[in-house]
């Protein structure tokens, strides 16, 4: 009886190492994992005005009526946010995007193009009655957006600094980040990373 206890002792203590180790195992292959995957990033369209180059300058009227000055240099960074209230993707972000603007101090402006009454249901909807909203197609075209949603960010000095579509927080942040590594898009970085690791 004492000799069958002491092999069900030895044996769990073998189990419990084996578990162990592949306990161990896994976690180095979870890290590795972690490495390879890229980081989701705003996806870059080959349409419209380069990064780097100087956006294009427009003056807007707002759906209240105020003057807005698109792409001009200003004192802080603007971000365009091109959304429609029939995208179900852009009605989920344009609160993340209001209190990532807030967070980042950037100038958030929304830009539509549909009819004026469907337009302020959605600003009335999603409280945006406080934010610049300019309904025109002109600036859509400016830019050449052609799937929603979609941001540019300008800077100060009214370059181009970033741009592309976006569907949650972490493709904003994208955005900042592409600017602050000086490349075009998270996606470039990631190619030229991969170019100089092979």
């Amino acid at each position: 009886m004492l000799t069958l206890l002491i092999v069900s002792q030895i044996l769990s203590w073998i189990v419990i190492l084996g578990l162990g180790l592949a306990l161990v195992a896994l976690a180095r292959q979870v890290g590795v994992l972690h490495m390879r995957v890229a980081p989701a990033g705003a996806l870059m369209t080959g349409k419209g005005p380069a990064v780097g180059e100087a956006a294009p300058m427009m003056e807007a009227a707002t759906l209240d009526g105020a003057a807005l000055a698109i792409g001009k240099p200003r004192a802080g960074k603007q971000l365009l946010l091109f959304v429609s209230p029939h995208c179900p993707l852009c009605k989920d972000l344009i609160p993340v995007a209001k209190n990532f603007a807030r967070t980042e101090k950037l100038d958030i402006v929304f830009v539509g193009d549909d009819q004026e009454s469907e337009q302020r249901a959605m600003i009335a909807k999603l409280e945006m009655g406080s934010l610049p909203f300019v309904n025109s197609s002109i600036i859509g075209r400016a830019y050449q957006v052609d799937r929603l949603p979609h941001a540019v960010l300008i800077g100060e000095d009214g370059k181009l600094l970033s741009r592309g579509l976006v569907n949650s927080r972490e493709h904003l942040e994208s955005l900042i980040t592409a600017h602050e590594l000086g490349v075009v898009s998270v996606q470039d970085y990631l190619a030229k990373t991969k170019n100089r690791v092979a």
